[in-house]
């Protein structure tokens, strides 16, 4: 469970990222923006559902591919030197840029980053973190809104700048970065989210297991 806002202090002063990492640890939920500290508030129960789902179903899909990694928050990623420290809901490392891992950040853009917004978060995830994001070469980002029934999925263009993606006709999304993996956006608003297997089934994860 994440550590109270109230139970840590924030040093006084600017700090440097490195001296951010020393005073952050793992249970402590809280982004460095421009020296600063900001710490993040606590997040509801539908969050906790989306966020649970998703990282079961991209991390096993990512785990049966071999495709890298998944982490999820409180874990910090660094898109670049003049940019900020945040804390991504989820993300998801190549196998092949794993070299930029280290035991407690990610030192470089993730290729995917996943957003779970809420009231509190929705103007700086698709306003301050969009523009980081895009700067700092995250190659895939999207935005999971549960109040407003609203998924953005974006892509870097050749250019370096986010294209929006639409769903197909039939409402599934399916990735660029993570490849075979779909997402059919009706999910993330059902009352109660399919079962984790489920879904895993569908996309071929397990197909030898009966249907239940």
């Amino acid at each position: 469970m994440a550590r109270a806002e109230a139970d840590r202090v924030a040093p006084p002063g600017p700090l440097t990222y490195e001296e951010f990492l020393a005073w952050c640890d793992e249970d402590t939920w809280a982004e460095w923006v421009d020296g600063r500290i900001v710490m993040m508030t606590p997040v509801g129960d539908r969050h906790q559902d989306l966020a649970r789902f998703l990282i079961g179903i991209v991390d096993v899909f990512v785990q049966w591919r071999n495709l890298g990694v998944v982490r999820f928050a409180p874990f910090q990623m660094k898109t670049g030197p003049a940019l900020p420290g945040r804390e991504p809901d989820i993300f998801f490392l190549s196998r092949e840029r794993m070299r930029i891992l280290r035991p407690t950040f990610l030192d470089g853009p993730a290729d995917l980053v996943i957003e779970i917004a809420s009231p509190e978060s929705r103007l700086r995830d698709r306003g301050e973190k969009f523009a980081e994001y895009e700067a700092g070469g995250v190659r895939e980002y999207w935005i999971i809104d549960p109040d407003a029934r609203r998924a953005d999925f974006f892509r870097l263009d050749g250019e370096g700048r986010y294209q929006r993606i639409l769903p197909g006709a039939d409402g599934i999304y399916r990735s660029e970065v993570l490849p075979g993996f779909w997402l059919r956006t009706e999910w993330l608003w059902q009352e109660h989210l399919p079962p984790t297997l489920d879904v895993l089934r569908e996309l071929g994860v397990i197909p030898g297991l009966p249907p239940r």
